[in-house]
């Protein structure tokens, strides 16, 4: 078991400062996500996900890659994930919440 150590045992060694850095940066990957990314850290399957939005795991697999897709079909998609989507501008004097994507697709009327 040459050159091996165990991962506990390597933590348990670090200073606090290393640690800290470590959990600073495992909650800014946490923050931002891939699509199949969030799906993987849910634990879910591309046909678990597909079973729940009632498409096959094919659709999953090209929702998931697409770069521009509209607004309800990504809450649709992770909502059934179990989160709720939220649409965010982000400006140098702070964040504002866009409510107007939280009904589309709700109350739409021709």
């Amino acid at each position: 078991m040459s050159g091996r150590k165990n991962f506990a045992d390597l933590r348990a060694k670090m200073s606090p400062e290393s640690k800290a850095r470590i959990e600073d940066r495992k909650a800014e990957l946490r923050e931002e996500m891939a699509l199949n990314e969030l799906r993987e850290a849910r634990r879910l399957t591309q046909a678990a996900l597909g079973e729940t939005l009632q498409v096959d795991q094919s659709a999953v697999a090209k929702m998931e890659k697409r770069t521009d897709m509209y607004v309800s079909n990504l809450r649709r998609f992770v909502e059934a994930m179990g989160g709720e989507l939220r649409v965010v501008a982000h400006f140098p004097e702070g964040d504002v919440i866009i409510r107007n994507f939280a009904e589309v697709g709700e109350h739409q009327t021709g």
